[in-house]
């Protein structure tokens, strides 16, 4: 059996939040060098705030100033630090309860090493140097023995409330197709399109799947198809992609390749965006060096008869 293709992969985009008023006083806070929890229906003081009481489900917003020294619950040891995490250094995850809260707070602490880490130990926040209103407003927590600081009294009232935040969402993994899609991508590299025949109800899955979605059964037997085949349905594309190299308007469509139970997605051209319709028979376009079909484009066959393709519209 060939060796199964993997690859890594990485997901990431900006995420954008307007911020209610409690996550407004707390970045806010943050900010300003205060820290702010909410105390809910029951006494407990929550660092971080929540907007709503997790016993009775209402709005909170009785903010509460606690201390920027706290307690190390739980902790657990990073030796190898990631891209944009709090320190460039291996240092520890840490739950720290703030001194007037009753929840922990996770951030990094700084420390030589894990056996200078223990819970209960005393820490404190060192603050970063240039603050924005974000979590990372606290570069990380550091040992501390000392007493807790005074309060400033703050009742989350700050001129220039922070009113949203920007924050930069990523997942890194590696991502493997299996075998049955393995065998697919490397016929495309041959030009070649490969599907899987279920057993059981014959049906061809382009691209394969390794198992049939209708009788749940595994498919191993390769079939090859096309590579001509009949476009179903298509759409006009309008808004140009910013990671795409065409020109708008163009058409993306769902054609079923000859010999395939299943219609499969690719772009049409060589042809007036205007004239593509259902039926009409394409063939795949490949570019040097290509892994796939660049684009489809009109065979001159005429346009396939509506009943051989209903059944995958």
């Amino acid at each position: 059996m060939p060796e199964v293709l993997k690859a890594p992969l990485v997901v990431e985009f900006p995420f954008t939040r307007s911020l209610g008023p409690v996550q407004s006083a707390f970045l806010t806070g943050l900010r300003e060098r205060v820290v702010l929890g909410v105390r809910a229906s029951d006494g407990r003081v929550l660092v971080p705030p929540a907007e709503y009481d997790p016993v009775t489900a209402e709005e909170i917003r009785d903010l509460v100033e606690v201390a920027p020294t706290g307690t190390v619950t739980t902790w657990a040891w990073n030796h190898a630090p990631r891209r944009g995490q709090p320190l460039t250094t291996p240092f520890a995850w840490a739950l720290v309860r703030l001194d007037g809260a009753d929840t922990a707070l996770l951030h990094a602490l700084d420390a030589p090493g894990p056996d200078a880490v223990h819970t209960g130990m005393r820490v404190r926040i060192r603050w970063a140097e240039e603050r924005t209103g974000a979590i990372t407003d606290i570069a990380c927590f550091e040992p501390y023995d000392g007493e807790p600081p005074q309060l400033t009294g703050s009742t989350g009232e700050f001129e220039n409330p922070v009113t949203g935040i920007v924050a930069a969402a990523r997942l890194d993994y590696t991502y493997s197709p299996g075998r049955a899609q393995t065998a697919y991508i490397n016929a495309l590299g041959g030009r070649r399109t490969v599907g899987e025949r279920c057993p059981s109800c014959r049906k061809v899955y382009v691209p394969p799947r390794g198992a049939c979605p209708t009788c749940g059964v595994a498919t191993d037997e390769q079939v090859e198809v096309g590579p001509r085949g009949t476009v179903t349905t298509f759409c006009i594309v309008n808004i140009k992609a910013k990671n795409l190299d065409i020109e708008v308007p163009y058409v993306y469509a769902h054609i079923a390749l000859d010999g395939a139970g299943l219609a499969l997605h690719g772009r049409i051209g060589g042809i007036p965006y205007d004239e593509v319709r259902m039926g009409l028979r394409v063939e795949p376009v490949w570019t040097e060096g290509g892994r796939y079909p660049d684009h489809y484009r009109p065979t001159g066959e005429p346009d396939a008869d509506y009943d051989t393709y209903r059944e995958l519209l």
